[in-house]
């Protein structure tokens, strides 16, 4: 019975580890699909004199789902923007716990971010206008938004875990992708 939590913790840990292969992958494609696209839209305006009509949007599109991402791995690292004054003012051990509060309490937000993006990309499927670019609606371009704040949240949530077992051993952790 005492195998059972370091079992379910080394099944999540393998989770956090194929979503970080899947995170970076997909930031990946999408840089190198963007400096391409990019790129190709400068030759063919300076060369033609015009470029893809459906190239701008799209790029638009792409920056957003990049940044998002982009934040997705800040936070699996551990260099998302955080204001962190209490690490260079607090003893260790209290510093420890703190983190703990910090990673359940940022999970928390983010919990209620990912029911609002939820919420928005649900209304823009009811309500919107339609069509945005390709085929696609603007509700499947907005995905992105319930998606990367579930991930954050997720990755809060392992680090929050992984930070209070630091705790409770008495160590300190470098980044929230030694949990992944």
């Amino acid at each position: 019975m005492s195998e059972q939590p370091g079992r379910l913790f080394r099944g999540i840990q393998q989770i956090g580890r194929l979503l970080a292969r899947l995170e970076e992958g997909v930031l990946l494609l999408l840089i190198a699909a963007m400096i391409g696209l990019a790129c190709l839209q400068i030759v063919l305006r300076d060369v033609w004199g015009g470029g893809l009509s459906w190239a701008d949007p799209l790029l638009r599109v792409m920056v957003l789902w990049t940044g998002l991402l982009g934040a997705v791995v800040a936070t699996k690292l551990d260099k998302h923007i955080s204001i962190d004054l209490a690490s260079h003012l607090v003893p260790k051990p209290i510093f420890r716990w703190l983190r703990v509060f910090r990673s359940f309490f940022a999970a928390g937000v983010c919990v209620v971010l990912t029911w609002m993006a939820i919420d928005f990309v649900r209304q823009e499927a009811l309500y919107g206008n339609g069509q945005a670019m390709a085929g696609l609606a603007s509700w499947q371009l907005n995905l992105i938004f319930p998606l990367a704040f579930g991930s954050i949240t997720l990755r809060f949530l392992l680090g929050g875990v992984h930070s209070f077992r630091a705790a409770l051993a008495g160590k300190d952790i470098r980044s929230f992708e030694e949990t992944a």
